[in-house]
């Protein structure tokens, strides 16, 4: 029913990602997907595909802004050429504080600046791949040169899927009519929101663009909590409380507490992150909260609960590895029943 794709904590760094990445593999996971977080995305990339020979790797998501579309290109090509077209990328945002204060880059129009990003990838990635000259121009990007000396020439495997991440009507809408697919935030996650905000949105862009809904790819990135028993379940349900307090100080992550009339526990959190009332945020999410966002149930359990939440929804799902390697064929078993047809 789903490929399934292993998660990555965000503070792993270069020195675990093999051993994860090697792990996620032989658990029988169809992909990884790596983080931009704490550490870099594209080496982590580089190190969990090098470790792998099966597996599937792709950033979610890459913060495009920072970095320049032909840097971000080249590395995609290079990843893509040494694991014989095992790499996808996967591209976001990020918020406007933290581009423009803790990058130091430019935020203008985000829509717009991620379309013409994902355009300028396609058209050097034509470049690269055919020779011809490399032309494109708009608002943020101007590629008009590529000498021989710096193309990396052509690939086996050319066709490295480009996912964003997406919460708003514009971005989303964009990422339909110009994107492989799209990433959910995990705060955009329930079925109802799925349902009745995200795909409407989406096939408003397949319209627009004129293709098929077939031929996109929508990946969904549930917080879950599970585990070989019910008290890892529990453990894992209050750590997902945190997360989401954590999330959901962020105005850009209401639009779905919105839809369930929960906007007024964004607010509490915002407040609480101005007074620097870190300890008590994940006190505002409430079992009720946590059971809308958060599918919970035992390795045994999860795939069922799991298929019967999302199954009519998407094609591809993230699943979160154990704590504890003893627990690996525990959740291979619930993995494999995540891939059943």
């Amino acid at each position: 029913m789903f490929r399934v794709y292993a998660t990555t904590p965000e503070t792993m760094g270069p020195g675990e990602i093999g051993a994860h990445a090697a792990r996620a593999e032989a658990m029988g996971f169809d992909g990884l997907q790596v983080p931009d977080a704490v550490h870099d995305g594209l080496l982590l990339s580089a190190m969990a595909l090098a470790a792998t020979t099966r597996l599937v790797v792709g950033t979610s998501v890459l913060v495009a802004f920072p970095r320049s579309p032909m840097t971000v290109a080249i590395a995609s090509w290079d990843l893509q050429k040494m694991s014989g077209g095992r790499f996808e990328l996967g591209l976001g945002t990020q918020v406007k504080a933290n581009i423009e204060q803790r990058y130091s880059a430019r935020w203008g129009s985000p829509v717009t600046h991620m379309r013409e990003y994902v355009q300028s990838l396609r058209a050097i990635f034509h470049s690269f791949q055919t020779a011809a000259p490399l032309k494109f121009e708009g608002e943020y990007y101007r590629f008009t040169r590529l000498q021989p000396f710096f193309n990396p020439g052509p690939l086996e495997h050319p066709d490295i899927p480009l996912l964003c991440g997406a919460v708003g009507p514009l971005m989303t809408s964009m990422v339909a009519q110009q994107a492989d697919g799209m990433i959910t935030h995990p705060t955009n996650t329930p079925p109802e929101y799925i349902e009745q905000v995200c795909l409407p949105r989406l096939r408003a862009g397949f319209e627009l663009a004129g293709r098929e809904e077939r031929s996109f790819r929508l990946v969904l990135g549930p917080l879950t909590a599970t585990g070989r028993d019910e008290s890892v379940v529990a453990r894992e349900w209050e750590k997902q409380r945190a997360m989401l307090g954590f999330l959901y100080s962020t105005p850009a992550y209401w639009p779905s507490l919105e839809l369930f009339g929960w906007q007024h526990k964004g607010e509490q959190l915002l407040q609480m992150t101005r007074n620097a009332d870190w300890a008590r945020m994940p006190e505002i999410i409430t079992d009720e909260m946590l059971a809308t966002f958060v599918p919970r149930g035992s390795y045994a359990d999860i795939a069922g609960i799991m298929r019967a939440r999302y199954g009519a929804l998407c094609s591809h799902i993230t699943f979160p590895l154990p704590d504890d390697p003893a627990d690996d064929a525990l959740a291979a078993a619930a993995i494999a029943g995540l891939q059943a047809p």
